[in-house]
C-alpha cells in the first residue's frame, strides 16, 4: 500500500512541539509518528504531507527543501476558531526513479481524495503537480487546475517533464481529463509569445500579476471553480522570501499570497492544495507556513451554495445585450456572484440545467453596460459544464 512509502514526522519537530503552549498548531494536530504510526485517517479534513523530491527541477537544486523547517515553523502558529481536524502525514522521499515517486504521490492523493481528505503537499519541484492530477482518475471526469505562478510552464515540444515543462505533460498525457487551466499572476516576460498563443487556443485563462495585485478579490472566482491549485513560490516577490537567483524582483507579496491562499480554501472544490519551490531561507520557511495557515483558515469558512439548489438564497438578474441574454445570480448569504453559461453540451449535465461559471459584481456591471465578460466567451466555446 503506497501510504506505506510515507516516513513519520522527524524527531526534531516533535521535540520542538513539546516545547509549544497547548493552543500552537502542532499540538492540536494528529502526526504521523515512528511510535504511533499513521493518524487515523476518520473524520480528518486536511492532510499535510512532504515530497522530498527534486530531481525533475529545471534550475537544479543545491539542496533539499528542508520540510521539516516548514513544519516546526507551521506549529509555533496559534489554532483559529477553526472546527477542522488536521493530520500529518510525513514525508514521501525519493524512489528509485522520479516515476516511482510519483505513482507513490498519486496513489496517496488518490486515497486520501476518496476519503474527502484535503491533501496539502509542501513539495520541492512544482512537477508533483502532474502526479497530483493524475490522482483524479477514474475518481472525477474534468478537472480545473489553477496554478499561481510567473510562468505557464508549457516548455518546448521536446523537453522532458520538469518544474517548467509540467503543464505540456498534463495537457498531452492521456487519459485527458483537463477540463480547464487558469494561470494567477504571470510575468510577461517569462513567457513567449507562442505560449500565450496557445493558452488562447485552448481557451485557458490567465491574468497578469499587474492584474490581480491591482484587485487582489479577483482571484476569488477564479479558485472558486477550481479541484487543483498549484502555488509555485518562484511567483512571490524574491525580498519576501529572501530568495536567491532563482526569485525574481517582481511578484506577489506575502500578504497577496496569503489572500490567495485562503481564497483557495474558501473554494468548496479545491481537493488538492500544493506548495512547491520554496528554498531553505528562515523568511521562506515562514511564509510557506503562513500561507498553509491561512489556506486552512479559508476552508473553515466554506458554504456550499448553488443558486440552482437555493434560488431563495439567491438575486437573479437578466441582463440583455446585443447578442445574448446574460443571467447572473448573487448569493444573499456570502455576496459571491455567478454568470449562467448555455452550455452547448448541456445534455451531458445531471440536471440538464445551463452551467454556472464564478465571477464578480463587475462583470455584472460591464454586461449592463453591453460589454461581455471575456471568461463567459470563453467557456460558452469550450462548452462549460
Amino acid at each position: 500500500m503506497a501510504f506505506d512509502f510515507l516516513v513519520p514526522v522527524s524527531d526534531k519537530v516533535l521535540a520542538h512541539c513539546e516545547l509549544l503552549p497547548p493552543q500552537a498548531l502542532g499540538n492540536n494536530i494528529f502526526k504521523h509518528t515512528a511510535r504511533k504510526g499513521l493518524p487515523v485517517l476518520a473524520n480528518a479534513t486536511i492532510a499535510i504531507m512532504g515530497v522530498n523530491e527534486s530531481r525533475n527541477a529545471f534550475e537544479k537544486k543545491p539542496e533539499k527543501l528542508d520540510i521539516s523547517e516548514i513544519r516546526m515553523q507551521l506549529y509555533k502558529l496559534m489554532m483559529g476558531n477553526w472546527n477542522t481536524t488536521l493530520i500529518d502525514m510525513g514525508d514521501i522521499e525519493e524512489g528509485e526513479t522520479v516515476e516511482d515517486t510519483y505513482f507513490v504521490v498519486k496513489e496517496i492523493v488518490a486515497g486520501l481524495l476518496e476519503e474527502k481528505i484535503i491533501p496539502v503537499i509542501i513539495g520541492g519541484t512544482q512537477d508533483i503537480t502532474y502526479p497530483t492530477y493524475r490522482a483524479f482518475d477514474g475518481l472525477h471526469d474534468m478537472v480545473n487546475l489553477v496554478a499561481v505562478d510567473s510562468r505557464f510552464d508549457f516548455g518546448e515540444d521536446d523537453e522532458l517533464i520538469s518544474s517548467h515543462s509540467y503543464m505540456s505533460k498534463i495537457i498531452t498525457d492521456k487519459p485527458n481529463n483537463l477540463f480547464n487551466f487558469c494561470n494567477i499572476g504571470y510575468q510577461s516576460y517569462f513567457n513567449a509569445q507562442e505560449e500565450m498563443d496557445l493558452m488562447e487556443r485552448l481557451f485557458f485563462d490567465a491574468y497578469r500579476l499587474g492584474e490581480i495585485t491591482a484587485d487582489i478579490s479577483l482571484a476569488e472566482p477564479l479558485l472558486r471553480d477550481a479541484n487543483i491549485v498549484s502555488l509555485d513560490a518562484r511567483a512571490i516577490q524574491a525580498c519576501d522570501l529572501n530568495g536567491s537567483h532563482n526569485f525574481s524582483p517582481n511578484g506577489f507579496n506575502g500578504r497577496e499570497i496569503c489572500a490567495i491562499a485562503r481564497y483557495a480554501g474558501i473554494s468548496e472544490k479545491v481537493s488538492v492544495f500544493g506548495i512547491y519551490e520554496s528554498e531553505n531561507t528562515v523568511q521562506s520557511f515562514m511564509l510557506m507556513a503562513q500561507i498553509i495557515w491561512y489556506f486552512v483558515e479559508g476552508t473553515n469558512y466554506r458554504i456550499e451554495e448553488s443558486p440552482h439548489l437555493q434560488n431563495n438564497d439567491f438575486i437573479k438578474f437578466t441582463v440583455p445585450t446585443e447578442t445574448e441574454e446574460l443571467v447572473f445570480y448573487k448569493s444573499n448569504i456570502s455576496g459571491r456572484w455567478w454568470v449562467e453559461i448555455p452550455s452547448i453540451l448541456s445534455s451531458h449535465t445531471k440536471t440538464n440545467s445551463p452551467a454556472l461559471l464564478p465571477c464578480i459584481e463587475q462583470d455584472y456591471l460591464d454586461a449592463c453596460n453591453q460589454n461581455i465578460p471575456d471568461r463567459w466567451f470563453k467557456a460558452y466555446k469550450k462548452g462549460f459544464i
